[in-house]
């Protein structure tokens, strides 16, 4: 049943707009918060299907269930969106307008069939969405983050910045998110280098973890926080609030953006200053991408130690060079050498993630900070990925070496009374690819 009429919207399209108005006229607002939700759509459910069979229409079993279902969608779920988020195989969702609907599905970008009626019902959802989270979308705001339920990350962007209509990016973050073991299968680092960071994790060595957008940064953040003691207070800081961590001991605090008068924003900065004096035994922050990268400097100096945060960088080198930059939006008026003096002293290892090509997420570096040589900051690479072409399917191939090199970190493990068998530095091959 797929014939289109003159406004471009198919008979069946038509259907289920018809059923869901009259399901809108039947329904009793009023008692959609005092039933259970399971029990809400039990009862919706019936009165749906009522409704498909007081039509007068030729759908078949199999045209009918799938109306029931996408009616359903729309009353309790994303409408079309909700066909792509129960497939656990996309890891992104990449909106361009209500007809333009893509997806990443095992790393390889393509475009689905699933498409909204027009631009307003896009905006229903989007609107659906965010207000979820306390958060609007409008002309006078036409951009905002938001996260669904699962965690996942979601930007849009409106009209009439956005010129063909709305868009939206899902970053998917499963309700089942990576963990260790799934890493490891992936091949995206190997044992010898989840051991080191184990260690310095139960260490408290601070760690940044840099990378580009989408290299698995916060799948990433989330994996090496499953190693933080279960009696450790956390305070964990976020744009959108998507870290999952497993520990009973976790304050979650959430940046926000400014009203409709352009007052009450509570920025990252603010949450930093505010969460030193919540007695965190560590600070996790989502990302460091403005001023409150010093006060997370300064924190994790002063007694924060086994603190955590993410960055957007290429490679570990860049990493040292963008928290400079970040430092001086501060507003600071800091000497390069102060800066740096600051950053080598706060920061034990850097762990860079990178997306290549074909898909394949890797860490190809863990880094040390090693101190000060005069005007620069000492780096040392630990292990790394090294890259040797593309396989016949077009996905990056290489191997993990090991640098030999023996990190000045070993000692503060062994303070700690954490022994790591000194042949996993020996210079080897360690895994290829």
């Amino acid at each position: 049943m797929a014939i289109a009429t003159k406004d471009g919207h198919t008979e069946y399209e038509q259907l289920k707009q018809r059923i869901h108005q009259k399901l809108i006229g039947k329904l009793d607002l009023s008692r959609v918060t005092d039933l259970e939700n399971e029990n809400m759509k039990r009862e919706v459910r019936v009165v749906v299907e009522r409704l498909c069979d007081g039509e007068n229409n030729f759908l078949n079993r199999s045209e009918r269930d799938r109306l029931v279902e996408e009616v359903m969608d729309e009353v309790f779920g994303l409408g079309p969106l909700e066909l792509l988020l129960k497939d656990p195989a996309i890891s992104d969702i990449l909106i361009n307008g209500p007809k333009n609907i893509y997806c990443e599905r095992g790393g390889k970008m393509e475009k689905t069939n699933v498409e909204f009626r027009d631009n307003n019902h896009l905006l229903q959802i989007i609107d659906r969405i965010v207000s979820k989270v306390g958060r609007r979308v409008d002309e006078t705001c036409p951009m905002v983050d938001a996260r669904l339920s699962d965690g996942s990350r979601v930007n849009a962007i409106i009209p009439p910045l956005a010129l063909d209509g709305a868009a939206m990016s899902i970053r998917r973050f499963g309700s089942n998110p990576l963990k260790l073991e799934d890493l490891l299968n992936f091949k995206a680092f190997t044992p010898e280098m989840v051991m080191l960071l184990e260690g310095a994790m139960k260490a408290r060595l601070n760690i940044i973890i840099s990378g580009g957008t989408g290299s698995g940064k916060t799948t990433l953040l989330n994996t090496l926080s499953s190693f933080i003691s279960n009696h450790d207070r956390i305070v964990t800081i976020e744009d959108a609030a998507e870290l999952q961590l497993q520990q009973d001991h976790v304050v979650r605090l959430e940046t926000r953006p400014p009203n409709i008068e352009g007052k009450g924003a509570v920025s990252a900065t603010d949450l930093v200053k505010n969460c030193l004096r919540m007695r965190p035994e560590r600070i996790i922050i989502g990302e460091c991408r403005g001023p409150e990268t010093l006060d997370m400097l300064q924190a994790m100096n002063t007694g924060h130690e086994g603190s955590l945060t993410t960055t957007h960088a290429n490679t570990p080198r860049d990493a040292i060079a963008r928290m400079e930059t970040m430092i001086m939006m501060s507003g600071f008026d800091l000497p390069i050498k102060a800066m740096r003096t600051q950053i080598a002293s706060a920061v034990d290892l850097i762990v860079q993630a990178n997306r290549l090509q074909g898909g394949p997420r890797k860490i190809t570096a863990i880094t040390e900070v090693c101190g000060m040589e005069n005007d620069t900051i000492v780096m040392q690479d630990i292990f790394k990925f090294e890259k040797m072409g593309v396989d016949e399917k077009g996905r990056a191939k290489g191997r993990f070496l090991c640098t030999g090199v023996r990190p000045k970190c070993m000692d503060k493990l062994e303070g700690m009374g954490i022994k790591l068998p000194a042949s996993i530095f020996r210079e080897r091959i360690m895994m290829e690819d």
